[in-house]
């Protein structure tokens, strides 16, 4: 039988335990590892797909380079033509856009 002293270094999990209940994992302590477990194959992917690329290291980095810098450009262009439309919208307006106030 647990004396006094036994009761009173028993901690959260200790007194589950003798009623046979456990904590509930939190949604944290189950996604994290699987997370981790992702991540690591994609890296392990890419690791395989640079293997097995049909190219040399520095064409492959060349290419990718190029591709990067045109979805940059894409954007760039995309947030340009957004803010070229918000200025005709307000194109009557002499106050510069970041001055407005509203009353």
């Amino acid at each position: 039988m647990l004396s006094l002293k036994d009761l009173k270094k028993l901690d959260r999990d200790d007194v589950l335990d003798l009623l046979g209940l456990e904590t509930r994992r939190t949604t944290a302590e189950s996604a994290l590892p699987a997370l981790g477990i992702f991540a690591a194959g994609v890296l392990v992917g890419v690791g395989v797909g640079m293997l097995l690329a049909d190219k040399p290291g520095t064409e492959l980095r060349g290419d990718l380079r190029q591709r990067i810098q045109g979805g940059q450009d894409k954007l760039a262009t995309a947030i340009n033509n957004a803010r070229g439309t918000e200025t005709q919208q307000g194109a009557g307006s002499t106050v510069p856009p970041g001055s407005r106030t509203t009353t």
